[in-house]
């Protein structure tokens, strides 16, 4: 399993940002995928799944619609866009496979600051 993160940045509060995840190693489309991010000094935290064929998402309570995950099973990469950021989105972000939970990318750092 080998998982890519890119696009993050730095960005002003307000503005968006699209996080992309290229996979491989293993069937991508045959499995969900989960965003994560982690904030200096803070644990891990699932930010939103989707399922194998993206019919269905899950986000958490601090994103919700301001966020939006999507897939490509085609290119094999999962995205992330964020809208609408906070400082409080600060974080490294990274992407999972939900059944293969050990496997982490670099990840991608998103910062939000004026």
């Amino acid at each position: 399993v080998l998982l890519v993160e890119s696009g993050g940045g730095l960005v002003q509060p307000g503005g968006s940002l699209r996080l992309s995840c290229a996979a491989s190693g293993f069937s991508f489309s045959n499995y969900a995928m989960r965003w994560y991010r982690q904030a200096p000094g803070k644990e891990r935290e699932l930010v939103a799944t989707i399922s194998s064929v993206g019919g269905s998402t899950d986000y958490a309570d601090s994103v919700q619609g301001r966020f939006t995950i999507s897939r490509d099973n085609a290119k094999k990469t999962v995205y992330l866009q964020m809208n609408s950021l906070t400082p409080e989105d600060t974080a490294v972000y990274y992407c999972n496979v939900r059944s293969f939970p050990g496997y982490w990318g670099q990840g991608t750092q998103v910062t939000v600051s004026s």
